[in-house]
């Protein structure tokens, strides 16, 4: 029988755990578990092993994304004690570390949440201006948001645990009870009232019982991977006056130091570096998938650095077959020297550019996704649907590469997502949040940027923390009854 525990483990004592083990190659597993129920008075079995449990918290968030980063920072600051796990040892998911950059704009009026007003206000405060006044888009940086992510946990009082991966779940009577991970000192369980998948797979959900579905639902196939990284070493001034002047491409209406150039061959519009692009196909330097789409940021506070969002990998891989996973960062890394040597080559303003970085995980735009209490379908999109229980507004496009792009919604248009979307009933005690959401694969490439993820992740932290205080199950929370002034979200519909 597992025993009863209420007081967490403190990071000085996590740390103490973890020079034990590092100082210990002399202990034995036993001994390692034996040093951590010391410090943390807990244990629990788990396939016939006894292993420590290093927290009880009121919610437990499985992913430092940009969603599992806003639930965990709303849940905390009300009052929960909340635990955020976190794979990498940087917080912010793929706008930190798979150099997904800048953050799109949902394109709906008045989408910002509370949460996201002061991100962007944090983001002026290290100087870095996220809008240049004609993208709409949030200019960032990478390492300053990682920062900011930092700060605004620790003043929440979220403790976060870095380089930790949930392996499964102790589930059972449809809630779970604990989750065990893999820490830097072996296996570990983590005790919470109420769970938050962040994870952006879905995997929490999905070891612990919860019906998903992945990829198209006509073909199968997800949509395409990317493999993001940063060149540095370019001019960027000598790069504007070719594309923006000498090309005359008005693609990117903003001027230095907020700057983008783009081409993508399968799209509707057309592009300057199109024919640069296609040249290279012609002279075999790059093959006809590298040409396909290329695009670049220049990075606010990084003078001649720019995000390469590209290259976009070949629908073959897939985002949720480990092996082909695996493929596709190979195949992908090859992509990305052949686009850049190319460019070096033959871009002006790119010619002492290199590679000064690689993101450390590939950009999945869709992989598994829940079905949740209501399901948002593409015609949630176009009949721009209100809901009583709605979290957030979007208004981005259904962006579905390699399927369908699809026009956008008249200006002022938005649509809702509902609470429901983040809810199941076979387990009472989760919340899904981000790209994983219950919604199908065309309304889930409309809803899948940072912008909504995050407004996501936000309302669940003050939904989590609500049904603590209130003694109910998160996914019996109706977020239209929380008082209105504790919600990220108040619809009008």
């Amino acid at each position: 029988m597992e025993r009863s525990f209420t007081i967490p483990i403190s990071r000085r004592d996590l740390l103490k755990l973890a020079g034990v083990t590092a100082v210990g190659a002399v202990l034995s597993g036993k001994h390692e578990v034996e040093a951590a129920e010391k410090i943390s008075g807990d244990t629990i079995s788990y396939n016939g092993k006894k292993i420590p449990v290093l927290y009880s918290v009121d919610v437990c968030i499985c992913g430092g994304g940009p969603s599992g980063t806003a639930a965990a920072v709303n849940s905390a600051k009300n009052g929960a004690k909340t635990l955020l796990i976190e794979r990498g040892i940087a917080l912010g998911g793929l706008g930190v570390l798979g150099c997904v950059y800048p953050f799109m704009d949902t394109h709906a009026p008045d989408s910002d949440t509370p949460y996201l007003v002061e991100l962007k206000n944090r983001l002026r405060g290290k100087g870095i201006e996220p809008f240049d006044g004609v993208t709409q888009q949030t200019w960032h940086n990478p390492e300053i948001l990682a920062e900011i992510h930092d700060e605004m946990c620790e003043e929440s009082g979220a403790d976060i645990l870095y380089q930790t991966v949930v392996v499964d779940s102790i589930t059972s009577g449809g809630k779970i009870s604990a989750v065990i991970v893999q820490t830097i000192a072996g296996l570990a369980a983590i005790k919470s009232k109420i769970f938050i998948d962040a994870t952006g797979d879905a995997y929490l959900s999905r070891i612990s019982g919860v019906d998903y579905e992945r990829g198209y639902e006509k073909t199968g196939n997800n949509q395409p991977l990317s493999f993001r990284f940063e060149m540095g070493g370019i001019d960027t001034e000598k790069l504007y006056k070719h594309v923006a002047i000498e090309l005359q491409e008005d693609w990117c209406k903003s001027k230095l130091p907020y700057f983008e150039i783009a081409e993508a061959m399968h799209r509707k519009q057309r592009y300057k570096l199109e024919e640069l692009m296609a040249r290279g196909v012609e002279t075999g330097e790059i093959t006809q998938e590298e040409a396909e789409y290329m695009q670049g940021y220049t990075i606010i506070g990084k003078n001649g650095v720019m995000s390469m969002n590209c290259p976009e990998i070949p629908v073959k891989f897939k985002s949720t077959d480990p092996i082909s996973y695996s493929k596709a960062v190979s195949f992908g890394r090859k992509m990305m020297r052949n686009i850049a040597r190319y460019l070096i080559k033959h871009l002006p303003g790119f010619e002492n550019a290199f590679i000064s970085r690689e993101a450390v995980m590939l950009g999945a735009r869709e992989s598994w996704r829940i079905k949740g209490k209501y399901y948002l379908v593409e015609d949630d999109y176009h009949n721009q649907s209100r809901f009583k229980d709605a979290v957030c507004r979007t208004a981005w496009f259904i962006d579905a590469h390699g399927e369908k792009i699809s026009e956008k919604l008249p200006k002022g248009g938005f649509y809702e997502i509902p609470y429901r979307s983040l809810i199941t009933d076979k387990i009472s005690n989760l919340i899904v949040v981000g790209r994983c959401i219950s919604a199908s694969f065309i309304l889930q490439a409309s809803m899948r940027i940072q912008p909504t993820c995050i407004s996501i992740g936000e309302a669940a932290g003050i939904a989590a923390q609500f049904a603590i205080q209130n003694r109910i199950a998160a996914n019996e929370v109706d977020w239209a009854k929380i008082p209105a002034h504790k919600r990220s979200y108040v619809s009008n519909g």
